[in-house]
């Protein structure tokens, strides 16, 4: 794989991905108005043969803006191989998605746009290899709460496709979030002068695009999107907090309305600003999974585990408020509906097609079979922290931390929103791996935590492992609980669980390669600041074994190998 340098490429820095433009040559001329392109560029679901180009436009007055857009092979822009025109308005908030097709496999490209006299800023893309098992290298991330601090693992990522290479981006989901000014992070976001717009909680189809907006306004996360195509896909906090198929903890019906139009106006926002491609015609707008073959390397599966299949969440409020002698009862209850094999995470229809996707990949022998997944799949119980911590700090635990892990007590798995809550519905998935001989790769958001994990199935059989990234912003279980003790009392309380970093924010680089698997976990020093370094805070790798499976995670530590599992 050649390894290019898009600094040099480019003709600029870091800052300058936000901002720089193209010269303009007035083939966008056609468009006699004003127009400024303030919400960057982006590039997403490649292919061997097509990429998605996306990028909005601002014009000075209202009605149809034609923007023309060109991709080229070359930094000059002088081998310019497709261009056209796309007519965007305010029936699609102004912003521009092309489906760029007939392109060369393997291939590094770079776009940009035009609208009369105004030029977008470039963008570098790459399509994906038709075949070959040249290692692909992807940076992870999750969840970025615009309020909670700066995007500065964007900027890391922006600074290491520069400098080296990333071959893509995978967003897990929580890429924006739903609350308002006085909501989930308005305090710090106050501090910062960083808060939430609209300064309410959004309900409406345009407070869905005024929130895109001012997240794709932000110049690290332009920057990021500006050196790599992306792969995305949702979570929770692109409609509202803890959604399923038919509702949302966060969606009050008696004074937000119909859950479905608030779930269509996600959707549809989000299908407008994302660098995704839109479902096939004849599926619903919200069913996003989808799959792309990297090469003879491996397959990347982004699922939906959001607003088609999931069934209802489940809580553990009903033993929160009951006496303690009621609890047992209540709790034995729970765990039934709980393990109820009709539950389902991804709907009927998803879990065919992964299973049939599964067999595909290994059929065509490649290496790996990767899931872009959103919550956490290893079996997790909770630690008890009453005899992990010391009586002093034990005392300065708050009493709802107290009831949450205090559940560990009657059987219960750690998070019910995650595939804890779902575990027929995890079984299935790993039947089906199984039945693939799959090399499962899960990569995991949600938790605002680090994770390294290996999946087993309920004989005890290895069906894969689990990265699961830190967020960019959004506070993790070390934030409220600030006793380092956390980041070892997890593993020690579970056999699946090799690694857990309950305070760091940044990324997860993970490098398929034909024989193993490599992932790093980079952390930010801080996100009140703009001023910032990168460390390495751990490097984990699972290899191919003899049988056509594939090993125990094993932990890298100061240049040794260490068995850790």
């Amino acid at each position: 794989m050649t390894r290019l340098t898009r600094r040099g490429a480019l003709g600029f820095g870091v800052a300058g991905l936000g901002a720089a433009a193209c010269t303009t040559t007035g083939e966008g001329a056609a468009y006699a108005g004003k127009a400024a392109f303030g919400h960057g560029v982006a590039s997403g679901d490649p292919t061997q043969t097509a990429v998605i180009l996306w990028t909005r436009v601002t014009p000075d007055a209202a009605g149809p803006v034609p923007v023309m857009w060109s991709i080229a092979t070359d930094a000059a822009f002088k081998n310019v191989v497709k261009k056209g025109v796309f007519t965007t308005g305010p029936e699609r908030d102004y912003t521009v998605k092309v489906d760029v097709d007939g392109l060369e496999a393997g291939q590094v490209y770079y776009y940009w746009f035009t609208a009369g006299q105004a030029s977008s800023p470039a963008g570098v893309t790459r399509t994906l290899p038709a075949s070959g098992v040249a290692d692909y290298r992807m940076a992870v991330v999750s969840c970025s709460n615009f309020p909670f601090g700066y995007f500065n693992a964007y900027r890391e990522i922006a600074k290491r496709g520069q400098a080296s290479v990333i071959d893509a981006v995978i967003h897990l989901g929580d890429y924006i979030y739903e609350y308002g000014a006085t909501g989930y992070g308005g305090v710090v976001g106050k501090e910062l002068g960083r808060n939430h717009e609209p300064s309410t909680e959004i309900v409406t189809l345009a407070d869905y695009r005024v929130r895109h907006a001012q997240y794709k306004a932000d110049p690290d996360l332009q920057a990021a999107h500006a050196i790599a195509p992306w792969f995305c896909t949702w979570d929770d906090h692109e409609s509202t907090n803890n959604s399923y198929r038919t509702g949302a903890e966060n969606h009050q019906p008696e004074t937000e309305g119909d859950w479905t139009v608030r779930k269509a106006a996600a959707v549809q926002a989000y299908l407008e600003w994302m660098p995704v491609r839109d479902p096939v015609a004849g599926r619903a707008r919200e069913a996003i999974w989808r799959k792309f073959d990297i090469g003879d390397l491996a397959t990347l599966f982004l699922l939906e585990s959001r607003l088609v299949g999931r069934g209802e969440d489940l809580t553990f409020d009903e033993i929160f408020i009951a006496a303690d002698v009621d609890r047992p009862p209540i709790a034995e209850r729970l765990k039934a509906k709980i393990n109820d094999p009709n539950r389902t995470m991804l709907g009927l229809e998803q879990e065919a097609w992964l299973a049939e996707g599964l067999k595909q990949s290994t059929a065509s022998n490649r290496k790996w079979q990767v899931l872009g997944n959103q919550v956490t799949m290893a079996k997790v119980k909770m630690p008890d922290l009453q005899t992990g911590l010391s009586a002093e700090q034990y005392a300065k635990v708050p009493q709802g931390s107290r009831r949450y892990y205090g559940m560990a007590r009657y059987g219960f798995e750690w998070n019910l929103d995650s595939w804890c809550g779902y575990p027929q519905a995890r079984e299935r998935l790993y039947a089906a791996a199984k039945a693939a001989n799959a090399r499962l790769v899960t990569l995991t958001g949600d938790t605002h935590t680090g994770w390294a994990n290996q999946l087993h199935d309920y004989n005890g059989q290895q069906r894969g492992v689990e990265f699961g990234c830190t967020s960019v912003t959004s506070p993790g279980a070390g934030d409220n609980l600030p006793f380092e003790e956390l980041n070892w009392l997890m593993p020690e309380a579970n056999n699946e669980v090799l690694y857990y970093n309950a305070f760091a924010k940044g990324f997860t680089l993970l490098t398929l390669k034909a024989d193993q698997v490599e992932a790093e976990f980079v952390k930010v020093s801080n996100i009140r600041s703009r001023d910032y370094f990168a460390s390495t805070d751990a490097r984990f790798i699972a290899r191919q074994n003899e049988v056509g499976g594939m090993g125990g995670l094993q932990k890298i530590m100061g240049g040794s190998l260490v068995t850790s599992g």
